[in-house]
């Protein structure tokens, strides 16, 4: 546990639930917990018990990728933590493949409703209708304009074109849109949309007053930081911004709620986590504005300013948009100037 995370509370303590199980966190809400192929090996799903469509059941958040084993483990669930009732609708915080991967085969398997915001469900038909590709050469030229020269590193690049569909093969044909503010009753209770910037294009969060719990998706997680990136489908944008200004959302929530993260686990004290998130990228954006000072920077010279370790290649891909997330944010502000040199690439020096 780093020290930040001692400044939270874990109310479950390090308790996990087991492969194709769930663990209940508050009545008529199951946490499950679903393996990713990646260094980020895991995110976490909920059940929320609910009566809709005329149908008592349960409502799932987030699907988990499409995978052989991740399906497999699904079954086990419906099986043995339903209480013999079926799935009524599914609803997905954002179109990051973790969160969607399975939503086309859950919604098709019991004949239910998706809910989701417009803007992640389109961008996710784009994506896997390949008429959105982040990846292959527009990536490749991406970071190459910002700065990464190693032709191993680019042609992994440029080979990443079934990225995404690989693990979302499939969007539902129709969704029920959720848009910020909106009330959804669930198990009757009243859950309101959060939507928040930066991470995603419309990411939604739930909160529930009467229960004091906040499904936080990816907007606010306990132990890493959200990944905030400057991607090739959106090379001029300024996500970092908005993802901070998207924090001051949860303001009115109460300190002590009980915070459902997409990763991590569940945990109370969200203003200090959201003070946190400020105070990291503070000091991220401080280190950038030095090492801009010193010299120009391309994205690529910035990453190892920012991350420490050694990174694989996907890995990379979201390091390096996190990078230039910190220096667009300075960029929009105007304490960074932006020019590109005689090589093509684009590198920020201080104003």
């Amino acid at each position: 546990m780093n020290p930040l995370e001692h400044e939270l509370k874990y109310p479950l303590g390090d308790t996990l639930p087991g492969a194709g199980s769930a663990i209940e966190v508050a009545p008529g809400i199951r946490w499950v917990r679903m393996p990713l192929p990646f260094a980020l090996d895991h995110i976490n799903l909920w059940l929320l018990r609910d009566h809709f469509g005329g149908r008592d059941g349960w409502t799932i958040v987030d699907c988990g990728v499409a995978r052989d084993e991740v399906k497999a483990l699904w079954e086990q669930i419906f099986a043995t933590q339903l209480d013999g009732l079926p799935v009524v609708r599914v609803i997905v915080t954002h179109m990051h493949p973790d969160h969607i991967g399975l939503a086309h085969w859950l919604t098709e398997k019991w004949n239910v409703p998706l809910q989701m915001s417009a803007t992640d469900f389109l961008t996710a038909h784009l994506f896997v209708e390949g008429r959105a590709i982040s990846g292959g050469e527009r990536m490749a030229e991406h970071f190459a304009r910002n700065g990464v020269t190693d032709p191993e590193s680019l042609a992994g690049v440029r080979a990443r074109t079934r990225y995404y569909p690989q693990l979302v093969p499939k969007v539902p044909a129709h969704f029920n849109r959720i848009m910020n503010g909106d009330a959804l009753h669930i198990g009757g209770h009243e859950w309101r949309a959060i939507a928040g910037y930066g991470h995603a294009p419309e990411h939604i969060s739930l909160h529930c007053q009467a229960l004091n719990i906040l499904i936080s998706g990816d907007m606010v997680l306990p132990r890493i930081s959200t990944n905030v990136s400057v991607t090739d489908t959106d090379p001029e944008s300024n996500p970092l911004q908005l993802y901070l200004d998207s924090l001051s959302s949860y303001a009115h929530l109460p300190e002590d709620a009980l915070v459902l993260p997409a990763h991590g686990r569940p945990f109370v004290g969200l203003h200090r986590r959201i003070a946190q998130q400020h105070a990291h990228h503070a000091d991220h954006l401080a280190r950038v504005k030095q090492a801009c000072a010193e010299q120009a920077r391309s994205a690529h010279d910035i990453v190892p300013v920012l991350f420490r370790r050694k990174l694989d290649l996907h890995q990379m891909t979201f390091a390096l948009g996190e990078a230039l997330a910190h220096l667009h944010m300075l960029y929009y502000q105007g304490a960074l100037q932006r020019e590109t040199g005689a090589d093509g690439i684009v590198r920020f020096r201080a104003a």
